[in-house]
């Protein structure tokens, strides 16, 4: 099922059992992922294009949290918790360190990398492979690590 369907779903859901966070937090993401079509000209996105507006939307608000955090804004923290857990429920699963781990180091075989030099010629051939399964910080930290 399309994330846009899942997400349809549990729009009407939340407005059946009155819950406002989740029904804005989806409304946050179905309008995100309407501009993005727009953007693209196109009625619907793949499902990859989804993905990277989700991921998008998550990383928006990792980035809110820290700085709401240091700030000492807990209330502000609590809600981007509650927001962060209703997106990563559409996230696709993420990969466990040994997996990511495996699949670096065959990509690395792949393009034949040998040293810090073929960092992005390693990770424009590695992201699509782990689009919306892993953090690309944790990417980049396991390519120079394999790379060093």
């Amino acid at each position: 099922m399309a994330i846009v369907e899942l997400l349809n779903q549990d729009m009407k859901q939340a407005m059946k059992a009155r819950d406002k966070e989740t029904l804005s937090v989806i409304r946050m993401v179905k309008a995100s992922m309407q501009n993005e079509a727009i953007k693209l000209q196109k009625d619907a996105l793949s499902e990859e294009e989804e993905l990277t507006v989700l991921a998008r939307e998550l990383k928006q608000r990792k980035d809110s949290l820290h700085e709401f955090e240091e700030a000492g804004r807990e209330d502000l923290v609590s809600k981007l918790n509650t927001e962060i857990e209703i997106i990563q429920a559409y996230m696709p699963e993420q990969l466990s360190d040994e997996e990511l781990e495996t699949i670096v180091v065959q990509t690395i075989e792949e393009v034949q990398a040998q040293s810090k030099k073929d960092m992005g010629k390693v990770m424009s051939a590695l992201m699509p492979k782990v689009k919306g399964k892993a953090e690309g910080s944790r990417v980049n930290q396991l390519v120079q690590k394999n790379l060093s």
